[in-house]
C-alpha cells in the first residue's frame, strides 16, 4: 500500500519542481535576476553594513542557486562549447591552489570561494543574457544605486546635515562633495557613475530604453560623477571620452583601412601612456589628485617590501584584505587604520598570488580587451561597443583601485571576458567531442 503510493505522493513535487524550474528559464524571471544580481553586486558594501557578512553571503548564495535553476531550465538554448577563456580558467584555478602554500588556509579557502561566487554568476549574465539585455541589466541596477545613493547624500548633507556613519556616507553634499553615496568611497562611487554614463549613452544609441530615459540618466551619473570628487574616475572619464572617439573612428573608417588605424592608434597609446606616466604628477594636481598619489606611493612601497618574500607565488589569495591577519595587518594608514587594499590591481595581486597571478591577470585582460576592440570595431551594432569601453574603465581604474579582485568589478569582468572569447576565441574552431561540428561564433 505504501509503496503503490510513495509515486503518486512524488509526482505533484515532481510537478512543482518542473514547472518551477520552466518558470526560472522565462525571459522575464532571467532579466529580473540578472538586474537583482548586478544590483546586489555593486551594492555589497551597504548589503554588509546592514546585514553583516552572513547576511551578504546568504544573498550570494541564493542568486547563485536561482542562476544555476535559470541556466538548467534554459540549458537547450545555451551554447556550452568553449564558454570560458583558458585565461580565466587559468587565473581562478591558481587562486584555488594557492590555498595549497598560504598561511591562513581558511581564510584563503573563504576568498576564493567569494571570488569564485562572483565569477559565476558574470558567467550566468553571459550565457543567460544577449549583450543588449546585459547593458539593459546594468543600466536598470546603476539606476537604482545612483538615485539610492543621491538620495541618502540629500539625507544626510541637506536635511539632517548629519554623517550616516553606518554606510560611510559622510553627508559632505552641501560643500560640494566628495560623496560616497551606497559605494561607500568616492573612488567606487566615481567608477560606478563612470559606467554607468557608458552604460546610459549606449542605451541612449542602441533606443533599448527611451531615449528620455537614458538622457535624464546619462545626467544622474554626470552629476553623480562630479559630486563624487574622484581622480581616479575623472582621470578614467579622459581615458574614455578618448577611446569612445577612437572606436567611432574605426566603425566608420572603411574595412579595409581599419588595419592601418588600428596599428596607429596602437603606437599613440603606447606612446601617450609613456608620457601620461611621466607627467603623472602634474595630471593628477589637475584633479587634486596629489595627495592620494602620495599616500598610495607609500602603500606600494610597503607592498613591493611584503610581496617580495614570496614574489613568485604570493601570500595566498583573499580578496578584500583581513585586517586581522599577517601580512595584512601590518600595512596601515597614516590614521593608523588598517587598508582593505593595496590600491592597485597590479599590487594587490602580486602580494597575494605572486608575479604568476599579476601575469595571468595582465594575460586574461589584455585577452578580452584585444578580443572586445577587434569586435567592436566592426560589428554593425553598436551595443559591442559597451564591452570595449568598460574593460578600458576597468583597466584604467585598475591602476589606483583594487575593484577588479573583487564583487561586482569581477563579476563584470567575467561576464565581459566570456562574452569577447564567444566572438573571437580560438576554441570556436575546434570540433566537438562528440556529434558534428557546430556552426556557433563560440
Amino acid at each position: 500500500m505504501i509503496d503503490g503510493l510513495g509515486p503518486r505522493r512524488r509526482d505533484p513535487l515532481r510537478r512543482y519542481l518542473s514547472a518551477w524550474v520552466g518558470f526560472s528559464a522565462g525571459g522575464h524571471f532571467s532579466q529580473a535576476l540578472s538586474v537583482a544580481i548586478v544590483l546586489f553586486a555593486f551594492s555589497t558594501q551597504a548589503i554588509r553594513s546592514v546585514m553583516g557578512w552572513p547576511g551578504a553571503v546568504a544573498v550570494l548564495a541564493t542568486l547563485l542557486v536561482l542562476a544555476a535553476l535559470s541556466l538548467f531550465g534554459g540549458r537547450h538554448h545555451v551554447e556550452w562549447h568553449g564558454i570560458l577563456p583558458v585565461s580565466l580558467i587559468a587565473l581562478f584555478g591558481f587562486m584555488a591552489i594557492s590555498v595549497l602554500w598560504s598561511e591562513y588556509t581558511w581564510v584563503t579557502v573563504g576568498g576564493v570561494a567569494y571570488a569564485a561566487g562572483f565569477g559565476a554568476l558574470g558567467l550566468y549574465l553571459a550565457l543567460g543574457r544577449d549583450l543588449v539585455q546585459v547593458v539593459r541589466a546594468v543600466g536598470d541596477a546603476l539606476r537604482i544605486v545612483l538615485v539610492a545613493s543621491m538620495s541618502l547624500e540629500v539625507f544626510a548633507g541637506l536635511l539632517i546635515d548629519q554623517p550616516i556613519r553606518f554606510l560611510g556616507i559622510r553627508g559632505d553634499l552641501a560643500l560640494g562633495g566628495p560623496i560616497q553615496g551606497l559605494a561607500g568611497t568616492r573612488n567606487y562611487l566615481g567608477f560606478l557613475a563612470a559606467l554607468a554614463l557608458v552604460t546610459f549613452v549606449v542605451e541612449f544609441l542602441t533606443r533599448s530604453v527611451p531615449r528620455s530615459h537614458a538622457a535624464a540618466s546619462a545626467v544622474l551619473a554626470a552629476v553623480t560623477l562630479l559630486f563624487a570628487r574622484s581622480p581616479v574616475a575623472a582621470l578614467a572619464v579622459v581615458v574614455l571620452i578618448v577611446a569612445g572617439l577612437a572606436l567611432r573612428t574605426l566603425r566608420r573608417a572603411p574595412e579595409h583601412r581599419r588595419p592601418l588605424l588600428q596599428s596607429v592608434l596602437t603606437v599613440v597609446v603606447v606612446v601617450g601612456g609613456a608620457v601620461s606616466w611621466a607627467l603623472r604628477d602634474s595630471l593628477l594636481a589637475s584633479v587634486d589628485g596629489a595627495s592620494d598619489l602620495s599616500a598610495r606611493s607609500l602603500l606600494w612601497a610597503r607592498v613591493r617590501s611584503l610581496a617580495s618574500v614570496h614574489d613568485i607565488t604570493g601570500w595566498g589569495f583573499v580578496g578584500q584584505w583581513p585586517a586581522e591577519i599577517f601580512p595584512f595587518s601590518t600595512v596601515l594608514a597614516p590614521d593608523g587604520r588598517p587598508y582593505a587594499t593595496a590600491l592597485n590591481a597590479f599590487f594587490d595581486m602580486w602580494l597575494q598570488l605572486g608575479l604568476v597571478g599579476v601575469l595571468l591577470l595582465v594575460v586574461s585582460g589584455t585577452l578580452a580587451l584585444v578580443r572586445s576592440w577587434a569586435t567592436a570595431s566592426g560589428h554593425p551594432i553598436v551595443a559591442y561597443v559597451w564591452p570595449a569601453l568598460v574593460l578600458v574603465l576597468i583597466g584604467v581604474t585598475a591602476l589606483a583601485e583594487s575593484f577588479v579582485l573583487s564583487e561586482g568589478t569581477l563579476m563584470l569582468f567575467v561576464a565581459i571576458a566570456t562574452i569577447a572569447a564567444r566572438k573571437r576565441s580560438w576554441r570556436s574552431r575546434l570540433p566537438r567531442l562528440s556529434g558534428p561540428p557546430v556552426g556557433s561564433d563560440r
